[in-house]
């Protein structure tokens, strides 16, 4: 599940620089970005609204941010809900879509260091071959011999993007055990918020209702919304590295949406970039990671299964049933045990490992 989630994230942000060149021409850099945002927040609460509706008590199924989380919430807003659209919507006017598309795998290489430098997540040397095609392919793609220093501007914005997105996933770990739908809510609509009165202050103006519609449900499907709570449900099951290296796949979904949307051909280095980070990706999607090691004693609430090897644990009157689906979230404890099976570093597998 938590593989489905990523991938089909990586189908969605495929389709974000091609789906934003469509609507670049109908409002103000700032204002589109604000409505992305604002676009993706607002779908999250319509989500958590109609649960609501339909009698769904999300407490029952997910965990609600908390205090703890706030420094987190905070810093994903800024770089993935603000940073990180402001620059790109700067940055695609001057990019090819198909260009663009690929550039948008350095996601995931970026995603990988932060993990591994920062929050000391483990990867194979399978993974750092991975990461050294898409960064290759990257160069390829951002060299302009008519640019400054033989690189395109566009093309470094483009990177800085993925850089902001990058520190956001990996913000966003730190956020995958409580539910998706607030923190997206919270996180999008802030976002959109502070953006907005930038662009207003700036002296952009809000754009016609088709294009603006338009912006937020590219935001709600492409940026945040949805992709974002998928992207969350990854986190939480493989950690930051492994769910972000899933998005290597994402460039070709968005250079299959470019030729559909605007029928115009790469040229030049496109095209050796191409098969580079073909083999990246596919490093990447194919790793295993196995080994023994030991969990601690903690305490802690999330939403959980009990067939996972991980929640054995008996519930009392106060704890809410389990449903059908089973998983279910209310506060539990696990012994300190130690095993061997397959494993990510999701939220009950983020160990040191000995090199």
């Amino acid at each position: 599940m938590p593989i489905l989630c990523a991938l089909a994230t990586a189908v969605l942000i495929g389709g974000s620089a091609p789906f934003t060149k469509l609507i670049l021409g109908g409002a103000g850099p700032l204002t589109l970005a604000a409505l992305v945002s604002l676009g993706s927040g607002s779908g999250a609460l319509l989500f958590s609204l109609i649960g609501t509706a339909a009698g769904t008590r999300r407490s029952h199924v997910e965990a609600p941010p908390g205090r703890s989380e706030i420094p987190w919430l905070i810093g994903a807003t800024v770089f993935g809900g603000i940073l990180a659209p402001v620059t790109l919507v700067f940055s695609l006017p001057g990019t090819p879509a198909a260009t663009a598309a690929l550039l948008l795998n350095f996601e995931a290489v970026a995603t990988t260091l932060i993990a591994v430098s920062v929050f000391k997540e483990s990867v194979s040397r399978r993974v750092w071959v991975a990461l050294g095609c898409i960064t290759a392919s990257c160069i390829l793609l951002t060299h302009d011999p008519a640019g400054g220093l033989g690189l395109s501007l566009p093309a470094l914005g483009i990177l800085l993007t993925c850089l902001f997105w990058a520190v956001d996933n990996n913000l966003g770990q730190r956020l995958s055990a409580k539910d998706p739908l607030r923190v997206i809510a919270v996180k999008g609509i802030g976002a959109g918020i502070v953006t907005l009165l930038v662009a207003l202050a700036a002296g952009e103006r809000l754009p016609g209702a088709a294009t603006t519609a338009a912006a937020m449900v590219v935001g709600f499907l492409c940026y945040g919304g949805l992709t974002s709570i998928l992207f969350l449900l990854a986190l939480r099951g493989i950690g930051a590295a492994r769910a972000g290296s899933l998005l290597a796949v994402s460039p070709f979904f968005g250079v299959l949406f470019s030729l559909l949307l605007f029928a115009e051909l790469p040229v030049g280095a496109f095209y050796v970039a191409l098969p580079v980070m073909a083999l990246g990706a596919w490093l990447m999607v194919s790793e295993k990671h196995s080994h023994a090691h030991r969990h601690p004693a903690t305490v802690h609430e999330h939403r959980h299964r009990h067939d996972d090897l991980h929640h054995d644990h008996t519930h009392t009157a106060g704890d809410p049933p389990l449903p059908a689906a089973g998983e279910h979230s209310h506060m539990h404890a696990h012994p300190e045990l130690a095993h061997e099976h397959p494993h990510q570093p999701d939220i009950h597998h983020r160990h040191l490992h000995r090199r």
